[in-house]
């Protein structure tokens, strides 16, 4: 016979209304929460998670949308934010949209109907009026290295301009000035971002900017190899360059190891992200690194603030990282 909430009371001593509040995530003094869990553990009690659910409009569940499963950079936020959120009692369902617009959207609904509790969402676009529904129904939506233009959200970004702006002066620095850039793809925020800071770079140093020593890529392996060779024999003049994130430097350095271009010999080098590669590489690539870990810890943490009021839903939260840099021998100077 199954193990009821009233086996609990009677095994505890306590009333069904206090066993009932721990069930359903009220507040229980400590004394009579550890009397409660002893409980369950000796009885063998199984809460019914679709009643609880039923009776508390919360399904102790988290949306996550991702651009795609295989990009490191997701892959290393989505493990630390499911590490805490399992850690908080929270299951999750994600998924993969392949950085398509519309197959977000429907993730979007998926998700909704499912009722889960919150999203935490890296967008594919720069819109974000599929999301009015969450905004409906009051549950906090947090952005992943993303803004989006018509809805106000939660965000944990990096200093994704002043990133690319540091990394850009350090070629500077060294001498260059005919600097390439595999920027991203046009709308998307952190794409937009680190463009803007390559030309900021060059407008501090008095450099003149050559819109054809920039080439967008679509954050892709493929994207990274091809623009890396459009890049060089549009450019002769060309002498470094910097690539905007971790898959499209994979694709240039295998783009550059196809064309037997010597790094950095010919090419001065900087990189985007994944310390393991980086350190593969010979010589080492120099890289612009993100605090994945932060990222997906600080996510987390806000969601759940917000889930458990300890923070109101109508405040809006920017949490801004900074990124470090890891010098390599990638960065020749002239």
């Amino acid at each position: 016979m199954a193990v009821t909430i009233k086996d609990i009371a009677k095994k505890t001593g306590l009333g069904l209304a206090t066993v009932s509040s721990y069930l359903n995530g009220g507040n229980v003094r400590e004394k009579n929460k550890a009397k409660i869990e002893a409980a369950i553990e000796e009885l063998h009690f199984e809460v019914n998670e679709m009643a609880r659910g039923l009776k508390t409009n919360r399904t102790k569940t988290i949306g996550i949308i991702i651009p795609e499963l295989n990009n490191i950079f997701c892959a290393e936020i989505i493990t630390e934010v499911e590490d805490i959120l399992r850690g908080r009692g929270y299951a999750t369902m994600l998924c993969d949209c392949r950085t398509d617009e519309r197959r977000e959207e429907e993730a979007v609904d998926f998700l909704n109907k499912r009722r889960v509790d919150g999203l935490l969402l890296m967008p594919s676009g720069n819109l974000g009026r599929h999301l009015y529904p969450f905004v409906k129904k009051n549950k906090p939506i947090v952005l992943i290295d993303r803004r989006l233009k018509d809805i106000q959200c939660d965000s944990v970004l990096v200093d994704n301009l002043g990133a690319v702006r540091d990394a850009v002066l350090r070629l500077v620095r060294a001498g260059h000035e005919n600097i390439g850039m595999i920027a991203g793809p046009e709308g998307v925020f952190t794409a937009e971002e680190r463009l803007e800071g390559y030309r900021e770079a060059l407008a501090d140093a008095g450099l003149r900017q050559q819109e054809e020593l920039i080439v967008r890529g679509d954050y892709t392996i493929a994207g990274g190899a091809a623009s890396f060779r459009a890049l060089l024999e549009q450019n002769p003049q060309m002498t470094a360059v910097l690539v905007s994130n971790y898959e499209m430097t994979m694709g240039a350095v295998i783009e550059a190891n196809e064309m037997a271009v010597a790094i950095p010999e010919q090419i001065s080098f900087i990189g985007f992200d994944n310390l393991e590669f980086a350190r593969a590489c010979v010589p080492k690539l120099s890289i612009v690194t993100q605090p994945t870990k932060e990222i997906g810890r600080r996510a987390a943490e806000l969601l759940l603030q917000k889930l458990e009021g300890e923070m109101p839903l109508e405040e809006t939260v920017d949490i801004k990282l900074e990124t470090d840099f890891v010098n390599g021998r990638t960065i020749k100077k002239r």
